[in-house]
């Protein structure tokens, strides 16, 4: 019996009602978690790609990001932190004036201060070496949506530990989002098609070993 908060669509998979492509964004919101979110991303740019687009989402709807996805690719030269990390005043400008991208200065800032110490982390095995390095030992294993966490002690110590090393707009709820983005953690429903698909977590929230 499928849990309360799956939707079985007309092509018989069982995903969560945000992903159900209905209402706004419905078929964009379906593709993305039918293809991409909870699976791993392990490169360097993809990592600051999702982080830059998780802190821009603080207080907005995830399906508006989304939906501006290739303006901010635009904008920010398909998330390169070393062409990102050069940006001055005058870019911060140019991106204010974007109507394509969320026009937030201080998250502006934030993601070229983020592009920078991206950078620096290279020396030191680089940021998805760091990210993934927070992995727990178990996943959750919720069967409806009021029992998906939206922290973690891992995203507390990784939100710690990011800031640390010079990264801004990475709290622990948006480390936690990251985290569930990139295949860190799986906290696809039960019921659902997706659950233990990304090759990391078995379903039953074990880890799958050698990944």
């Amino acid at each position: 019996m499928a849990g309360m908060d799956v939707v079985v669509g007309e092509d018989g998979l069982a995903r969560p009602a945000w992903a159900d492509g209905h209402g706004a964004h419905g078929e964009l919101l379906r593709h993305y978690y039918d293809t991409e979110w909870g699976m791993p991303v392990r490169d360097e740019r993809g990592l600051f790609e999702r982080l830059s687009l998780e802190a821009f989402q603080s207080g907005l709807s995830w399906a508006t990001i989304l939906a501006k996805r290739e303006a901010f690719r635009a904008a920010f030269a398909g998330f390169d932190p070393d062409v990102v990390a050069e940006y001055r005043d005058a870019d911060v400008e140019r991106l204010m004036a974007d109507a394509g991208i969320v026009r937030n200065r201080a998250k502006i800032v934030a993601t070229i201060r983020n592009a920078g110490a991206t950078r620096s982390l290279r020396d030191e095995g680089g940021l998805p070496a760091l990210v993934w390095s927070f992995r727990p030992d178990r996943t959750p294993r919720p069967r409806t949506a009021a029992e998906i966490p939206t922290t973690s002690d891992e995203s507390r110590a990784l939100a710690k530990e990011l800031k640390r090393r010079g990264f801004a707009f990475v709290g622990p709820t948006t480390a936690f989002a990251l985290m569930e983005a990139v295949g860190i953690v799986d906290t696809h429903l039960l019921d659902s098609h997706r659950r233990g698909t990304s090759g990391v977590w078995r379903p039953d929230g074990r880890p799958v070993h050698d990944v």
